[in-house]
């Protein structure tokens, strides 16, 4: 871990210096050979489902682990469009001139080294490497012991294209070893070779991170967003988005964990959306009120209202207003994503002025909730934190700044 941390530093350095041409094309060599060796890796992916599915991993995980063709050309392309973003080093994000002459500019630079520690989705390998060069930083990548083998592959394939286009191979790197006590050392003794850590997975991965690292970390403990029916909702709307913000995948963290319908639209929408959930296997947890309206329905208890699902379940409230909307979401909720249907943009835009989460919509899924989705290309986390990064975190994320000072012989009376 030591070698790895000072290669890293090593690279970090040497990246810094190359411009944006020469990260790109990195970029795009090392997407190139991700598309030719997919057989490679759909093999190293297979190695690892036999293993996760022996060791009896839910079906919303196997989902998180799955490689196929599809998979690993939207991995592929996901690089393409961080290739296409603007050079997110050396922006000039603000300059003025001071009356003794000085002129002052704040520039954009990269982090340094970037840990980054995942589960499962092997994916995740190639989105964070790509968004880490792009801004001009070097990256550890740890995944998870399930993803291990289909990491490899993929990393096979980054560094090939790094060192195709003559930038530093070891500007990306993945540890190579299961050993839990990996992730402890890079937490807590790495302060010297690592600048920031970016955790990516489940509660208990995140809270370790946020609990023993020794570096800033970037990321959200859990995804408990909601979806708030209000009462100037279309019914047809409404049910169409609450299904696809819980079930186009299940095991995301934009996925809508409960959902909120306000009393006044109760009786004409609750049913509608518990049976389309139903129809596609979804279980349902609701209070007294949606029992009411639809017998049969699992009652909710108040765990479920704090409660990550990462599944094919969902609590539902019936609220009396607007305002108990915001204050269920500010008390069970964990800053990530809320979504309010409404066609009464007064009301949208009390809630999206009120909640306090790092994503807010109108009239739309929260699955959205993706840095892709929000033309970043790609994203490596979302982070519900107030410092440095909120929200999807892409390449302009990952970048700080410093300042840049011109004079002409200027010294301080």
């Amino acid at each position: 871990m030591d070698d790895i941390g000072r290669a890293a530093r090593r690279a970090a350095r040497s990246l810094a210096m190359t411009d944006g041409t020469q990260r790109n094309a990195a970029l795009t060599a090392a997407a190139k050979a991700i598309r030719n060796a997919q057989d490679e890796i759909i093999k190293a992916n297979a190695q690892d489902m036999r293993a996760a599915t022996s060791r009896g991993l839910s079906g919303a995980m196997l989902d998180r682990l799955m490689l196929d063709a599809e998979r690993i050309e939207a991995m592929a392309t996901g690089m393409e469009s961080v290739i296409a973003l603007p050079d997110p080093v050396g922006r000039v994000l603000a300059e003025w001139d001071r009356p003794n002459g000085l002129r002052i500019q704040r520039v954009s630079v990269p982090l340094g080294v970037i840990g980054i520690i995942y589960e499962s989705r092997p994916n995740v390998t190639a989105d964070a490497a790509a968004l880490c060069v792009k801004s001009g930083n070097a990256v550890i990548l740890r995944g998870g012991s399930e993803s291990f083998h289909s990491s490899q592959a993929i990393y096979a394939c980054l560094h090939s294209g790094l060192a195709e286009a003559g930038v530093d191979a070891d500007a990306v790197q993945v540890v190579p070893t299961t050993d839990r006590a990996a992730v402890g050392y890079l937490l807590s003794s790495m302060a010297d070779c690592v600048d920031v850590v970016v955790p990516r997975g489940g509660k208990n991965l995140i809270k370790r991170v946020q609990e023993e690292a020794r570096v800033p970390v970037i990321g959200h403990l859990e995804g408990i967003c909601h979806v708030y029916v209000h009462e100037d909702a279309d019914p047809e709307m409404a049910r169409d988005i609450v299904l696809n913000a819980k079930m186009r995948r299940t095991g995301i963290c934009g996925a809508a964990e409960t959902v909120l319908v306000d009393r006044n639209i109760a009786r004409r929408t609750v049913p509608d959306i518990v049976r389309a959930l139903k129809d596609v296997g979804c279980e349902i947890r609701g209070d007294a009120e949606v029992a009411s309206l639809v017998p049969g329905v699992a009652e909710a208890t108040d765990e479920d209202w704090s409660t990550e699902y990462l599944d094919a379940v969902v609590s539902m409230r019936v609220v009396a207003d607007i305002d108990e909307a915001i204050a269920h979401i500010a008390q069970y909720g964990s800053g990530h994503t809320e979504s309010i249907i409404s066609d009464n943009d007064d009301a949208a835009g009390q809630f999206l002025g009120e909640v306090d989460s790092a994503i807010v919509m109108q009239n739309a899924s929260t699955q959205f909730a993706d840095g892709g989705e929000f033309g970043m290309g790609a994203e490596i986390g979302i982070a519900t934190g107030r410092i440095h990064a909120r929200g999807p975190v892409g390449a302009e994320q990952l970048t700080s700044y410093k300042y840049v000072v011109r004079g002409s012989g200027q010294v301080r009376p």
